[in-house]
């Protein structure tokens, strides 16, 4: 982690790649509580002030121009941020996860046509807007392509080679080329104007490779490369691969015309040509033909359009089959203990500034160490998983505590029985969630039934049966059962007020509510 946070409020927390214009770090946004991206852009040298004047004036008006792109295609961009010396620039952006592109390109298995179609109408889809601006990419490659979880393409680094310089000649200072050689269109290597059907030209190399699995050319050095993208012809793809449709190969050597103006006008008429080849709303995903692709599928996005969110389910930490007890317990590996012992004081400090988003990540990242090491149902991984869900909750993120304190509740109904107070605490604090959620009647249903095994260990009048049952009350009343809220709550003060006294912020609080009762009444 840096030491001086950038412009008082982007902590540096670790790298997460490294290139020739810069690196990537996963950072924290300490006035929003949230995960960022902070893109560290290191500029050609800059040898006078008035270079360095040039510089700045270049890099505001490049961040923002790539802040207008407004598409879920694009990682929006939050700050953009020069310091003093103008030796460093950073873009404050949102933190994308996904696959990228890279990891779908296998020439052993090449993709399915509804795959490559499907990736390539939506960057055709992010280009239109952007292009609209008009911002050029200039160096679109399958490593500035992400897809997500579920199957959305983000195109990363929209302006960043516009900001570091504007042709091939001003960026051979720091031994880079403005654009990737497998991808660069004739006139970025002739050094001639770029425009949108440059990304355009890119975007048909990609499309080849997707679609056959290898590069549009294999030239061995990067000048032999460019040779061929300024003079080779493409090869058509059905001498590739047979069953690409006649019309998607001619697409693609369209996009790949060495003269611009030959090309598809823009990236609206790609998008176009490649409808035919997208799966219909509603349509069942085709067979997998026996590959086990393990990467997203793209084709989600025009099979279930604008699908409704069912919650982050890829925080839940997979639980294991239920433990053999005649196995010996795997060694926990060397510092693993001082690491939870230091996560868990991470996190309480975290905690008291209400940084709830970096809480939860510190505790995120022990718990994926301590699984492999532990087991997902040893008791001190369950202690770790309960306190990083309690953390979400703090945080508000009902949605992706949920699915945790339901695994957990089955990890301790398995290791410990459905009675077991963890188990409870984990029924309860499920409950919790889904009464935030929504979700009043399997919360009703829920609390009841840990309040029924609550009173028989522990009676009517315990701290939790009390808050379950004030639980209870508030859900009936929400629903709209004043009869039934009324019953719950009544004796409850009776209770609140023998256990607490009258003066007490929760019998205040049980007061109020049936002040509130009595005037509907009347």
């Amino acid at each position: 982690m840096s030491e001086e946070p950038i412009a008082g409020r982007y902590e540096l927390i670790e790298e997460i790649e490294s290139g020739g214009m810069g690196a990537v770090w996963r950072g924290y946004d300490a006035v929003l509580d949230r995960q960022v991206a902070v893109k560290l852009i290191r500029p050609d040298k800059i040898d006078s002030l008035e270079q360095a004047e040039i510089f700045a004036k270049r890099f505001q008006r490049e961040a923002r121009v790539t802040a207008r792109i407004r598409h879920h295609g694009v990682p929006q961009v939050y700050d953009a941020v020069l310091d003093r010396s103008y030796d460093r620039v950073y873009l404050v952006m949102e933190l994308v996860q996904g696959f990228s592109l890279r990891s779908f390109i296998n020439p052993s298995t090449p993709l399915p046509v509804t795959w490559a179609a499907a990736m390539a109408a939506q960057i055709s889809t992010v280009l239109s807007h952007a292009h609209a601006v008009p911002v050029v990419h200039r160096d679109l490659k399958p490593d500035n392509l992400l897809v997500t979880g579920e199957g959305a393409v983000k195109v990363l680094d929209f302006g960043i080679a516009a900001i570091v310089g504007k042709n091939v000649t001003r960026l051979t200072k720091v031994g880079e080329t403005l654009g990737t050689s497998q991808y660069m269109a004739p006139e970025q290597v002739r050094n001639i104007k770029v425009t949108p059907r440059s990304d355009l030209y890119a975007l048909g190399c990609i499309l080849h490779e997707l679609l056959c699995g290898h590069p549009l050319f294999d030239g061995g050095t990067d000048f032999e490369l460019w040779q061929q993208h300024a003079s080779a012809p493409p090869r058509p793809l059905r001498e590739l691969r047979a069953d690409v449709p006649l019309e998607l190969e001619r697409l693609v050597l369209d996009l790949l015309k060495k003269n611009p103006e030959k090309r598809p006008r823009d990236a609206y008429a790609v998008y176009e040509r490649l409808l035919p080849f997208l799966p219909v709303p509603g349509s069942q995903p085709p067979p997998a033909d026996g590959r086990s692709l393990g990467v997203p599928d793209p084709t989600m996005m025009y099979r279930r359009p604008n699908a409704p969110f069912r919650g982050d389910t890829s925080s839940v930490v997979p639980t294991s089959a239920p433990a053999d007890t005649d196995q010996p317990a795997v060694a926990p590996e060397t510092g693993l203990h001082d690491a939870i012992k230091a996560a868990i004081k991470h996190s309480r400090a975290l905690l008291n500034e209400e940084r709830y988003a970096q809480a939860a990540h510190v505790l995120r990242e022990v718990i994926t160490r301590a699984a492999d090491a532990l087991g997902a149902e040893s008791p001190q991984l369950l202690t770790l998983r309960k306190r990083w869900a309690a953390v979400l909750v703090l945080g508000g993120r009902f949605g992706q505590a949920l699915p945790e304190f339901d695994a957990l509740t089955a990890a301790y109904v398995r290791t410990a029985g459905p009675a077991s107070p963890d188990a409870l605490q984990c029924r309860h604090q499920a409950a919790n969630c889904r009464a935030e959620l929504g979700q009043s009647t399997v919360a009703l249903k829920e609390f009841r039934e840990v309040l029924d095994r609550i009173r028989t260990a522990e009676g009517d009048a315990s701290d939790t049966a009390l808050e379950l049952r004030r639980s209870i009350g508030v859900l009936l009343l929400a629903e709209g059962d004043t009869d039934a809220a009324s019953e719950i709550l009544e004796p409850l003060y009776a209770d609140l007020c023998l256990v607490y006294g009258p003066e007490h912020e929760d019998t205040q609080e049980v007061v109020d509510i049936l002040a509130h009762l009595r005037l509907d009444e009347d």
